[in-house]
């Protein structure tokens, strides 16, 4: 069996198309990116914000809870990450801090909305 495209000529052509594609996909980075740090404003809204201020601005309802703001130019996204997966005790005295428990999936979409109140 005879092909009318030589090897070379297909490989350049996938090469191509990969280098048209390529764009596309890292435009969806920053699109993914924004809805999972959305996602984790809104488990942040749901589970944080009647202690802790959650935007950029304003004071916190709880004067033991820190600003997240705060909380997100304190500690490192991988730090942040362990104590969300350990139940977000680490570090807290305040009796009336709950303990939560958090997927996998909203510890990154926390992280990611942390990140995105530290600038990154």
């Amino acid at each position: 069996m005879t092909f009318p495209f030589s090897a070379r000529a297909l490989s350049l052509a996938a090469c191509a198309g990969a280098a048209l594609a390529l764009p596309l996909v890292l435009s969806c980075a920053p699109a993914a990116a924004a809805g999972e740090a959305a996602l984790g404003r809104r488990i942040a809204k749901a589970n944080c914000a009647r202690c802790h201020a959650i935007g950029k601005t304003g004071e916190s309802a709880n004067p033991k809870a820190p600003p997240f703001r705060v909380v997100a130019v304190k500690y490192r996204g991988e730090d942040l990450e362990e104590a969300f997966a350990e139940g977000i005790m680490v570090g807290h005295r305040a009796p009336e801090m709950p303990e939560f428990e958090f997927s996998p999936r909203q510890i990154e979409a926390l992280t990611a909305y942390l990140g995105r109140l530290r600038g990154k």
